[in-house]
């Protein structure tokens, strides 16, 4: 006998855990995004602060899993940029918002894991629903910084 006869189903003889065909990866939970209709009230409507704050938890709990701090940022800082530019030059900020979709795309794909996958998921239809309009950039702004405080909240690294 090698010392590695466990006979328990699901043993794998060295201690550890069986992994699953495709690997832990495919243990991962699926991430929903923002359904489109509460996206766009969230992003258009005055009165969607309440629920704002609920998705903004739901998704900052979420990706304190699997984004780190410095990931989430350096989205974020663009969007700071993009709205000191909005009070001196809307159209311009506008098209600095736009051009944000392929950057964080890119993003997605640069780092490792799925968090910045998951964030872009919700961010880059809420940016489609700005469509110019200062207030809605606001909300934009407001429903980011609401999923980055529940990110630290919720103990994002």
């Amino acid at each position: 006998m090698t010392g590695y006869g466990n006979t328990r189903p699901g043993a794998s003889g060295r201690g550890s855990a069986p992994q699953p065909a495709g690997g832990p990866r495919e243990q991962r939970e699926t991430f929903q995004g923002t359904p489109d209709d509460l996206l766009k009230r969230i992003i258009t409507d005055p009165n969607s602060a309440q629920e704002m704050v609920k998705e903004a938890e739901r998704i900052g709990a979420h990706t304190a899993k699997s984004l780190s701090t410095s990931q989430i940022r350096a989205i974020f800082g663009e969007v700071r940029s993009i709205e000191a530019d909005w009070q001196h030059n809307p159209q311009r900020a506008h098209r600095r918002l736009i051009l944000l979709k392929p950057k964080m795309d890119y993003r997605a794909k640069k780092e490792s894991g799925r968090g910045v996958e998951d964030l872009v998921k919700v961010l880059k239809p809420a940016v489609d629903l700005v469509q110019g309009n200062t207030d809605n950039f606001q909300r934009f702004v407001e429903f980011f910084e609401s999923i980055l405080a529940y990110h630290r909240a919720y103990g994002g690294r």
